[in-house]
């Protein structure tokens, strides 16, 4: 690997700044105001828009130059894959939903999970849908309103089972082969998505493992709850199957979505859920959901790549490095700053793609493996994201409980994120989980 000579330029950080500081204050004056999920009014690919028009105005060059750099920087093969592993991801998510595969998810679990552990089988239950469906609002939206219901009639602590809805949400979106996030973390840091999954579940797992125990042992009802009879159609959870069983088997991401949308088609043709037409329409309407994250994915990467022949990030790297010893504070460093950039803007994903090149430069400086930066940029945005009071994810969980339950008294009870943070922090002084890597090294060219 040559040596990168550009020259440190803390200016050119300057529109980088400004797109964070309108994406977080647009956020915290509609918050003052009182408007329902404040962080998510303002879209981030305009607030990237204005830091983009900030760095043509700001930085060295023409603008015939500036412009070739932007273009080479949204046109970088890794953000172009990134955007079309985000529309089939998008795609099979609505297709498959569409054919009722998420309630034949939910009804299943909820079939078969004794009374009696109703709560630890709603974290089960959230963990499966959100690590099928790469989404843990989506699963939460698919749970939430369930979940409410079955603590009323239990008498179970509320909170709490929405707290064990919480982890299952973040365990999924944190793993999930299909997970915006894990497609943002492996594309930024040049990596496999089914390594990162592999190094990612040895951390996670633990954590999964110890909060499932925590909840049959303190999640017991006051009284049996009446379970009554749910209809599903385990056919209908077989693309999700498919699609987690595929990825994790090393096969290339794009068949297994491609595939994932055809099996979830076939089926809703079969069931008489779709017709060719409506089967169109829905992957459409997946596409379209990807939209805000395609389109930031490659405005910031056109960003990144301005700031950083300006000589910005070499500049942040300079002043950061000298925080860093070692291999064990590098990987602090890019917690961090993933962490404190999650609760800036509200949003795991953007903070990853944010933080994707600096991550990518400081693993290369202090010899962090790719795969091992992926993983810590995918776990630590997602803890930030799960206990922060104005996430996405709190805010609409908290909507079933119509006033009911405070983000206060559900954070101390999110068992599973505060596990899955020791967990990895353990990880780092002793690196139980990379005998994965030791056993399948990157060959470097």
């Amino acid at each position: 690997m040559g040596k990168d000579f550009t020259k440190a330029n803390g200016k050119a950080l300057i529109p980088f700044i400004i797109f964070i500081l309108i994406y977080l204050g647009s956020g915290i004056i509609l918050q003052q105001k009182g408007v329902e999920l404040a962080f998510y009014q303002l879209p981030a690919p305009v607030a990237a828009f204005v830091g983009i028009i900030f760095a043509f105005i700001i930085l060295n060059g023409t603008i015939d130059e500036k412009f070739d750099t932007f273009i080479k920087g949204c046109g970088n093969p890794n953000i172009i894959i990134m955007c079309i592993i985000y529309l089939l991801a998008g795609a099979f998510a609505v297709v498959s939903k569409s054919i009722g595969g998420v309630d034949s998810t939910v009804n299943l679990g909820l079939t078969y999970i004794p009374a009696n552990y109703i709560v630890a089988g709603l974290f089960i239950i959230t963990c499966f849908i959100s690590l099928s469906t790469g989404t843990s609002v989506g699963s939460i939206v698919a749970v939430g309103p369930i979940a409410v219901g079955l603590a009323q009639k239990a008498g179970l602590s509320l909170p709490l089972t929405l707290a064990s809805v919480l982890g299952g949400a973040m365990f999924g979106d944190n793993l999930s082969v299909i997970s915006d996030t894990t497609i943002a973390a492996t594309r930024t840091q040049g990596c496999e998505m089914r390594d990162k999954f592999r190094l990612n579940l040895l951390i996670a797992l633990p954590a999964a493992i110890i909060t499932f125990i925590l909840l049959l042992i303190f999640g017991r009802p006051e009284t049996l709850p009446y379970m009554q009879t749910y209809e599903f159609n385990i056919i209908k959870v077989l693309p999700y199957i498919f699609v987690l069983v595929m990825s994790i088997s090393g096969i290339n991401v794009f068949i297994v979505l491609t595939a994932g949308i055809v099996l979830s088609g076939v089926i809703g043709l079969y069931y008489g859920n779709l017709t060719i037409l409506t089967l169109c329409q829905q992957i459409f309407e997946g596409f379209k959901g990807m939209i805000d994250i395609f389109l930031l994915s490659m405005l910031t990467g056109g960003l990144a790549e301005m700031i950083s022949k300006d000589g910005g990030i070499q500049y942040l790297l300079t002043k950061i490095q000298k925080f860093m010893k070692g291999r064990k504070s590098a990987e602090i460093g890019i917690a961090a700053l993933v962490s404190l950039t999650d609760a800036a803007v509200a949003n795991n994903t953007v903070a990853i793609i944010i933080n994707g090149e600096i991550a990518k430069k400081v693993s290369s400086k202090f010899k962090v493996d790719p795969r091992r930066t992926a993983s810590l940029l995918d776990i630590f945005s997602c803890i930030m994201q799960g206990i922060i009071p104005y996430g996405a994810q709190m805010l609409i969980l908290l909507s079933f409980a119509k006033g009911a339950v405070s983000p206060f008294q559900v954070i101390p009870l999110a068992w599973y994120i505060h596990i899955l943070f020791i967990s990895t922090i353990i990880s780092i002084f002793i690196p139980f989980a990379d005998g994965i890597i030791r056993k399948n090294p990157i060959n470097e060219n």
